[in-house]
């Protein structure tokens, strides 16, 4: 019987190794972020079992703490593992003889480890050097978007939180969660063998081959017939692509109209004097919810006023979605994917 062995998620091909003996083995992998401190990595070890036992079948556990804060581990399967990794590299078109991946985001979550997998189930050359001149494809998080040259990559695989307006045309961008075992839909459309549905308000429904198993507590929170509610809202266009407007529970509902919070930080953001910004909502007795506004001042310039930023999100959104408060911040706590932590910000 194989048990769940947790290993250090250092960028490395010693992790490569670890991971490879592991299954040898039989044994499931839980990967560990090698930053966290060591209480908060016994907390974790503690409440995934880590040592104990696992399905046969299982091949990985990973950490995601969800919208409550406290770890679940996400089981998945060498098939779903196969299956994730073979979908994707269908739609990109891998070829191990000329393509070799780059990884550079943290391995204790699905999308670094994720490159790690394609990489070792398909043969496909593997570096961490994000120096490395010869990779051709690459997975990113908007952050790291902005800071480097993709235009030497054959394709950028682009998830986290929403991406920049403008985009290179060697960037996909995907759609997915720990849940679905990495990115399920590439630039709105949903990778071979994946299934989508939009629910009652909007509510995206994903059915494949790639998804969890169960949480490590065993709750499965598929539905009988394997379909997986993401808790995110979204619709399909009239090309059947699919659009994502955000988590249902960001939806800031205010007189009656609904403002979804990233469509308003991205036109905060492109203002001149603004580094970072959150959008969140709060209380109101009139109201219901009123839009409030949570501004980085860019470094050199002077703060934005809060009409300067309303005037700037109606010229491309519905009046209702101009902030009505604005609250300066020295910085917005963002996870180690640089996606916003929704659930500090008040």
């Amino acid at each position: 019987m194989g048990r769940l062995v947790a290993v250090d998620a250092d960028r490395s091909q010693a992790f490569v190794s670890r991971l490879r003996q592991a299954w040898d083995a039989g044994d499931a992998v839980l990967p560990v972020d090698p930053r966290i401190p060591g209480r908060a990595r016994a907390a974790l070890l503690t409440e995934l079992r880590a040592g104990d036992t696992v399905d046969a079948g299982d091949a990985l556990v990973v950490a995601t703490s969800g919208s409550t804060g406290r770890p679940k581990g996400v089981v998945l399967t060498h098939e779903a593992v196969r299956a994730s990794v073979d979908a994707v590299s269908a739609r990109l078109g891998v070829e191990p003889a000329s393509d070799r991946w780059l990884c550079c985001l943290p391995l204790s979550h699905l999308g670094g480890l994720s490159v790690v997998t394609r990489a070792v189930l398909t043969g496909t050359p593997l570096t961490f050097d994000d120096g490395d001149g010869d990779a051709t494809l690459v997975s990113l998080v908007p952050t790291q978007l902005l800071r480097m040259d993709v235009g030497r990559f054959r394709a950028v695989v682009l998830g986290g939180q929403a991406p920049p307006a403008d985009l290179p045309p060697n960037v996909v961008t995907t759609y997915g969660m720990t849940e679905t075992g990495s990115g399920v839909v590439y630039d709105g459309v949903p990778l071979d063998g994946v299934e989508i549905r939009i629910g009652a308000g909007g509510r995206i429904f994903v059915r494949g081959p790639m998804l969890l198993r169960c949480y490590r507590d065993g709750a499965d929170p598929k539905d009988g017939g394997g379909w997986l509610d993401t808790g995110d809202a979204g619709a399909l266009g009239a090309d059947g692509r699919l659009g994502v407007h955000g988590r249902l529970s960001e939806l800031i509902v205010t007189g009656g109209e609904n403002v979804w919070p990233a469509p308003v930080e991205a036109v905060l953001r492109r203002h001149p004097s603004v580094a970072d910004a959150a959008v969140v909502g709060r209380p109101d007795p009139s109201w219901g919810e009123r839009v409030v506004a949570l501004v980085v001042p860019a470094s050199g310039a002077d703060p934005p006023s809060l009409s300067d930023l309303r005037a700037a999100v109606k010229e491309s959104l519905p009046p209702w979605c101009a902030p009505k408060d604005l609250e300066l911040v020295d910085a917005l706590p963002r996870t180690a994917l640089g996606k916003l932590y929704r659930a500090a910000l008040g």
